[in-house]
């Protein structure tokens, strides 16, 4: 398979988060403009938090503010965790970017994660399904997923050795994750590589060397070296001491 990602790297993480602040923007207008909404799913971690940060306090500005009522928002994952537990994606970007702009709450599509994981996973599936009209086989067609990279070459919820990285049917599934004794709801691969951008967010010199095997084609044991979007972009940002060993 073709080489058809793009790596940026930037100085530093204030330089990442805007660069993500930019092409998310970049990403919602050009979705607007020729499909009249922009459906995007956001993860969680620190890197992301920034983003929604600058995205939220670009609100302000008449130059960058998005016409957030087009604009539809759901989670690559969760954790299997209440909506109010710190753990939470979505309070998470409910706190740094939700609460803060003027998206309706009928546009937020959170997992219910509270429920058990398995009903968690199914109801988030059938969200999606109804959402984007989606026949038996078909798959959402998002305009944007944003992932991140874990130590263990982990990414979304999919993390090595475990059962949903074979997964090829199913849109969201209940993921138990053994190092952590915890399900995770998480997309699975067939969402991933049918999105029509994934942009990677990685920083930090502690993601250096995994950024280096993961990027490296002679190898293929990472599960987030199986992001491979089929007719879409794949977009990797990196800060300079993430990308270090590159």
């Amino acid at each position: 398979m073709p080489d058809t990602r793009t790596i940026k790297t930037v100085p530093n993480t204030t330089a990442l988060y805007r660069a993500a602040a930019d092409e998310f923007r970049r990403c919602a207008h050009e979705s607007i403009h020729e499909r009249g909404r922009f459906c995007v799913a956001l993860s969680g971690g620190s890197s992301p938090r920034g983003v929604y940060s600058l995205l939220a306090n670009d609100q302000s500005n008449p130059h960058t503010q998005l016409p957030w009522g087009k604009v539809f928002i759901f989670f690559g994952d969760e954790r299997h965790v209440p909506p109010n537990h710190p753990d939470s994606n979505y309070r998470m970007a409910s706190e740094s970017l939700l609460s803060k702009v003027p998206v309706p709450p009928q546009n937020v599509f959170r997992v219910f994660a509270e429920l058990d994981a398995n009903e968690a996973a199914q109801k988030y599936e059938d969200q999606l399904r109804s959402f984007f009209g989606l026949r038996l086989n078909d798959c959402p067609r998002f305009d944007l997923i944003m992932l991140g990279l874990g130590p263990d070459g982990h990414t979304a919820s999919l993390f090595p050795d475990s059962k949903a990285l074979d997964e090829n049917v199913r849109l969201v599934v209940a993921n138990w994750v053994e190092k952590f004794q915890q399900y995770r709801i998480t997309f699975t691969f067939p969402v991933l590589n049918h999105a029509a951008e994934v942009m990677f967010l990685v920083a930090g010199g502690d993601k250096a060397q995994i950024l280096k095997d993961v990027l490296n084609p002679e190898t293929s044991q990472f599960p987030a070296q199986k992001v491979l979007p089929e007719n879409g972009k794949l977009l990797w940002l990196l800060d300079q001491d993430a990308a270090s060993l590159l």
